[in-house]
């Protein structure tokens, strides 16, 4: 069954529209050196930023989902340049060959005070799409992936709404891998990784990943009608050694029904790791070294109370080619990036579900001695 929480994917809606790159005030970005056994802050003031990837020089391209920008952020000053603005609800983004490719996700539900059978708003222009756009602003493609859902329903499941009625399809591109000759876009909401052409745009079904049955919390959950098990959900991919594709898989947030896929270039898994609660991103470093973040780690069951601190909610996991795992506690991640030689996160970025100000979002450094040794 389709559903999730939405402090995991979350999404807002906006008109699409451009503007021309401009510098944040530097005096309005926070700034930090690296420590190695600290998790340091680079940069301040983001807006719900999701994946983050390499960008041009020392910088890095970074999904602010909650304000519809595209930002790019320098890992050594902290300074902060919008690229884009006026998305719906950019949560992924990677860039190649001068070009930005920004997954934008759903529209926003119906606020909760409206009432029983509200409908949600007609999806404006641009949402559930690949956007391929200029770093000057200028957006040169919008490229439909619900379009994609519709015509093939890659998973082959029937979606419910979260009243637990029938809906025909459901898409939430959700993080991008851009390639030589495509472009990867793990969709949460259809359930696979789709690819997109970038010569022509026509998108394929890459990867489906499968329903988890075998954890507890999984075995009997209702899914399909006569069918049981949690729906996987991609949330992250990457590339990793070799031009193997790695993809996280959320796992209806059950503890250990999360996932990462190591796939050939053609999506065939080559190895999977499992154990995993509620990956929300992933990056891998040049020694195959794979790190999970997990967005929503410490939160309670239910509606938080007043003595949460929302700054122990959220945690990395380390997990060595050998299979030895080790975690550091980051608040609330959800893009990773190893550049430099050195692990990035964008931090608080479910603030807003909190309540927090907008602005409150990070781009953190995570150093080595930041992880200590866990099971699995």
């Amino acid at each position: 069954m389709k559903r999730f929480r939405r402090t995991a994917v979350a999404i807002a809606g906006a008109a699409l529209v451009v503007a021309p790159a401009t510098a944040a005030q530097a005096g309005d970005r926070g700034h930090g050196s690296s420590g190695d056994d600290t998790v340091t802050t680079v940069a301040t003031g983001l807006d719900g930023p999701r994946q983050l990837n390499g960008y041009r020089g020392h910088r890095v391209v970074v999904a602010e989902s909650d304000s519809g920008e595209v930002s790019a952020v320098s890992r050594r000053t902290g300074e902060v340049q919008t690229l884009l603005t006026g998305l719906v609800s950019p949560q992924g983004v990677d860039f190649d060959r001068n070009r930005l490719f920004v997954a934008t996700g759903e529209p926003a539900p119906p606020p909760e005070d409206a009432g029983p059978g509200a409908e949600a708003p007609p999806a404006p222009e641009g949402a559930t799409s690949l956007v391929v756009a200029d770093p000057g602003g200028e957006v040169l493609e919008v490229i439909d992936l619900l379009a994609h859902e519709l015509a093939e329903n890659p998973d082959g499941q029937v979606q419910f709404d979260d009243t637990g009625a029938p809906v025909e399809t459901l898409s939430n591109p959700y993080a991008v891998l851009a390639q030589p000759r495509r472009v990867l876009v793990a969709d949460a909401g259809a359930n696979a990784v789709l690819s997109v052409d970038r010569r022509t745009g026509d998108v394929s079904t890459f990867f489906v990943p499968p329903v988890v049955t075998d954890v507890p919390g999984c075995a009997e959950a209702p899914n399909n009608p006569g069918t049981v098990g949690c729906d996987p959900v991609p949330t992250g991919i990457t590339e990793g050694p070799w031009g193997l594709v790695y993809v996280s898989t959320l796992g209806a947030e059950v503890p250990g029904a999360g996932r990462v896929y190591v796939l050939s270039p053609h999506g065939h898994v080559v190895h999977v790791i499992d154990d995993l609660t509620a990956p929300t991103g992933l990056a891998v470093d040049r020694r195959g070294t794979v790190y999970v973040s997990n967005v929503a780690e410490g939160f309670p069951e239910g509606e938080p109370g007043p003595d949460l601190d929302p700054s122990t909610v959220g945690e990395v996991t380390r997990i060595a080619w050998h299979g030895e795992r080790s975690t550091a506690q980051v608040t609330m991640p959800t893009g990773l990036l190893v550049d430099g030689g050195e692990l990035y996160a964008s931090a608080w970025s479910v603030a807003a579900f909190l309540g927090m100000p907008a602005g409150s979002g990070e781009l953190v450094r995570v150093g080595e001695g930041a992880f200590t040794p866990s099971g699995g």
